[in-house]
């Protein structure tokens, strides 16, 4: 395996295109692995010709060159590496097989320069297609090179979209097409919880762009480097055939031409027209991000010079006020704490006054269902905490109010389930911070009696860790609130937070 060094120059990438599928080794097998959703995007958009010229995962020498000269080692402009971390048993593997989360095949990686940064390890190869192309709307993104072949003649401007247009942005996109002749092609990203909503969201603006505007869905996750993520949504753009790229961001080393989007204001008569048309002071604006985001987090109407009914309605989807969304609450202490008690008790208590399915995920129901056949060991309580986040945020996904009343007793697994719910929905960490004494007196089942006596092993907070959180969105000791003010300061909190609304009944 490669260790990345300033010495080090192995060239990777191959010229390849879309090929036949690769069939398993000699002994029948290919060891396995599903990369993370990020990397999977970028898996098909190789396998798709969208981040051309490479064909697979670049290798140490490769990255490094982007990362000092943004360039291949060819002098290819090149923006952000395109890496695949996998486990250190799979780093030398000379194929592997890439699948999608319901472990079906997706790609086979050609190993050819696995490499180590000191404590990831990365492979490195070409990649070939594994099945046909699958995914969210898969017959809606064809490869570049049939998406580049059905352009028509002349200047294309790409849109890289994150969120929909309105309005003023759709005024821009025609006052372009009409000095440049040219025709748009929308490429709304597909990353988020439901990313098929802001493709719904452009297919009801392109009836307010010029015919023959065309939209096609690409899985372009966001890098962190905002640099570097304009730029790779140029590189993708120019794949996709677009010859100017429409955005107000810089872009460093753009393939294609970059063009802002020409100043708009709002005439007496609520038309976007250009700023320079407009008697000065007499232009009025639109709506900010942070009104819009209001607007939108109180389900209050978008006005109509704003956006057409049909858009709007697909942002409200999209972006759906607070007290419709899903939301989890996480408690979380030690055992005889008061966790399942409030569980029970916030359960009723939204059950009652809230129009959301409550599902309330205690600790040693799930123990006894979702997680049968778990033990305590530290691995095992991991595995515990994150199933039911999964379930969790599946719940928030959906609409519903999660109440989960594990003890969680670790910050990471704590953090994993804020992650993958936040994806999706609300999320609140309440630390039932009851003393390691008081919750001993209490000793409803006599574990913490069997714990010292040593009875019972790997007991939190007697042989085992508790990490007390330091990023609680609420402590409660219950050894000095009754069950009812506890409660209640939970609702305040997701009131506060916009999760919930005021009882009717009240």
């Amino acid at each position: 395996m490669h260790q990345v060094g300033p010495d080090q120059r192995t060239e990777v990438r191959v010229s390849a295109s879309r090929a036949e599928p690769e069939c398993p080794g000699p002994d029948g097998t290919i060891p396995g692995w599903t990369p993370e959703p990020a990397e999977l995007s970028d898996v098909e958009l190789l396998l798709d010709g969208a981040f051309g010229p490479l064909t697979g995962f670049l290798g140490a020498a490769d990255v490094d060159s982007v990362r000092t000269r943004r360039r291949l080692l060819d002098g290819t402009p090149w923006p952000a590496p395109i890496v695949l971390p996998v486990p250190a048993d799979l780093a030398d593997a000379p194929r592997i097989e890439l699948r999608d989360a319901e472990g079906a095949p997706v790609a086979v990686l050609r190993n050819d320069d696995p490499w180590s940064d000191g404590t990831t390890c990365f492979a490195a190869g070409v990649l070939r297609a594994a099945a046909d192309p699958a995914g969210a709307l898969r017959r809606m993104r064809p490869p570049a090179a049939e998406v580049r072949a059905d352009l028509p003649a002349g200047p294309v401007l790409g849109v890289v979209a994150d969120a929909p247009l309105h309005h003023r942005e759709l005024a821009q996109l025609r006052e372009l097409a009409a000095e440049f002749d040219g025709h748009v092609l929308l490429l709304p990203r597909m990353t988020g919880p439901r990313p098929e909503l802001l493709v719904q969201a452009l297919l009801a603006a392109r009836p307010h762009l010029p015919a023959g505007t065309a939209v096609v869905p690409v899985p372009l996750a966001r890098r962190p480097d905002p640099k570097a993520d304009a730029a790779l949504a140029a590189q993708v753009a120019a794949a996709y055939g677009a010859t100017h790229l429409v955005t107000a961001d810089p872009v460093e080393d753009s393939p294609i031409t970059v063009v802002a989007p020409p100043e708009l204001v709002r005439d007496s008569a609520d038309a976007w027209i250009r700023a320079e048309r407009v008697e000065p002071g007499c232009g009025r604006g639109g709506l900010g991000a942070e009104e819009l985001r209001a607007r939108l987090d109180e389900g209050a109407p978008l006005p109509s010079w704003f956006t057409t009914p049909a858009i709007a309605e697909h942002q409200r989807r999209l972006h759906p006020p607070l007290a419709e969304r899903g939301f989890t609450v996480l408690f979380t202490g030690l055992s005889g704490a008061g966790k399942s008690t409030l569980a029970r008790a916030l359960r009723d208590e939204l059950s009652q006054h809230d129009h959301r399915a409550v599902t309330l995920l205690d600790g040693d129901v799930v123990r006894r269902t979702l997680c049968e056949g778990l033990g305590f060991s530290a691995a095992d309580r991991s595995r515990n905490v994150r199933r039911i986040g999964f379930v969790a945020s599946e719940v928030t996904r959906h609409g519903g109010a999660a109440i989960c009343a594990p003890i969680a007793p670790y910050a990471a697994d704590r953090d994993a389930v804020r992650r993958m719910v936040s994806d999706c929905g609300g999320f609140l960490l309440v630390h039932v911070a009851t003393p390691l004494g008081e919750c001993e007196r209490r000793d409803r089942k006599g574990l913490y009696r069997k714990a010292r006596a040593g009875a019972l092993p790997e007991f939190t907070g007697v042989s085992a860790p508790y990490e007390p959180p330091t990023d609680a969105d609420l402590a409660l000791d219950t050894s000095g609130l009754s069950q009812g003010e506890a409660v209640a300061r939970v609702v305040a909190l997701l009131r506060e937070r916009g999760w919930v609304r005021s009882w009717t009944s009240e």
